[in-house]
């Protein structure tokens, strides 16, 4: 670019896990462009995930049910209208779409900017609405560093790669009251994760039921399965088959007091889910159990230590794998043990030697 960009718009729109792989391209956004306004579109389910970040300016929210409706909903059109409208009045100078899509490509194309960047292999045709086309490689097939590659396109330094999550003051005190409340004092604790928007990405109950049950007598953590209202009873199957307490807190936390749940954590045991992604975002001891889904895309950046799957970093570029052996039942508890007792035991070597 011949001049830095003064109003940035990243589209990230969804889900949950994909926009925490975005957060990098924010942060090199900002430490490039420190004086930029920067504009995130994104669902209003998963708004609160970056409400109040300090390197956001503004959130534009896509109610992508809705506005789908614009073809023969009067009011659906009035409001993609007033959408349209709203982007091309922040005469934004750079639109990175992240989320490849022929809907979130022609929003940006519609914004008006020219300069629009996003993937080469776009699905339904969108990459014929960027200017910039960007291949995923072997250097990047992490999601994390294929967004950041395609801001890289755009000119910026990309440098370290940081995950920076909003500070919510009120979000640690409802968590802490939460946890307290259920009997959990301090931060002596273990989460786990038991579900996940596809069923087949789900590892067995009885699965999580023995691990609580192995970190409660090696490590004595207090054990607490968080998700959804919808998914409380996965966690009450939990404890009828552990023999260790396990507190159910699911549909007791929004998003952003599940944060700082589990920022809190001294471990957390997950499926390939969003809040597990958060979790890693975050730097906490971790195991994340893969089936189907290419662990090499989304597992905890740089941390191979945290994934227990078959075949982990073996799978190209493909999100998913239709081979058998790669079903997550497949996946031991042993295996997943293994990658705790690991973790623990190097964090409680590196905390000694500070």
């Amino acid at each position: 670019m011949t001049k830095e960009p003064q109003n940035i718009l990243i589209i990230k729109p969804s889900a949950l896990g994909d926009i925490v792989q975005a957060l990098p391209v924010l942060s090199a956004l900002h430490k490039n462009f420190p004086d930029a306004r920067i504009c995130w579109l994104v669902r209003k389910d998963f708004a609160a995930l970056i409400e109040n970040h300090p390197y956001i300016s503004e959130i534009i929210l896509f109610d992508r049910k809705f506005l789908g409706k614009a073809w023969k909903n009067p009011e659906a059109l009035k409001s993609l209208w007033s959408l349209i409208k709203k982007l091309r009045s922040y005469k934004f100078d750079m639109v990175l779409d992240l989320q490849g899509l022929f809907r979130t490509a022609v929003l940006g194309w519609l914004s008006g900017c020219k300069i629009r960047i996003g993937m080469s292999e776009a699905r339904e045709f969108g990459h014929i609405f960027y200017s910039t086309k960007v291949k995923q490689e072997q250097s990047c097939i992490h999601l994390a560093d294929y967004y950041l590659k395609i801001a890289a396109a755009a000119g910026v330094n990309i440098g370290n790669v940081e995950f920076v999550f909003p500070q919510n003051s009120d979000a640690t005190r409802k968590a802490k009251e939460l946890l307290f409340g259920e009997g959990i004092s301090g931060k002596n604790y273990a989460v786990i994760i038991p579900s996940s928007a596809h069923s087949d990405k789900c590892w067995p109950i009885e699965n999580f039921a023995a691990i609580a049950d192995k970190i409660s007598e090696r490590y004595g953590f207090s054990i607490a399965a968080v998700g959804t209202a919808g998914e409380s009873a996965l966690a009450e199957q939990i404890k009828s088959k552990s023999k260790t307490e396990v507190t159910n807190l699911a549909g007791k936390t929004d998003i952003p007091v599940l944060v700082e749940v589990l920022r809190g954590a001294k471990l957390v045991i997950s499926n390939d889910t969003g809040p597990g992604h958060i979790a890693a975002a975050l730097n906490i001891p971790i195991v994340i159990i893969f089936g189907r889904s290419n662990p090499a895309r989304v597992m905890p950046y740089g941390r191979a230590e945290c994934v227990a799957a078959v075949e982990p970093m073996n799978r190209g570029f493909k999100a998913d794998s239709t081979d058998s052996k790669h079903n997550i039942k497949n996946t031991t508890v042993d295996e997943v043990w293994k990658k705790i007792c690991t973790q623990l035991k190097n964090r409680d070597s590196s905390l000694r030697s500070e």
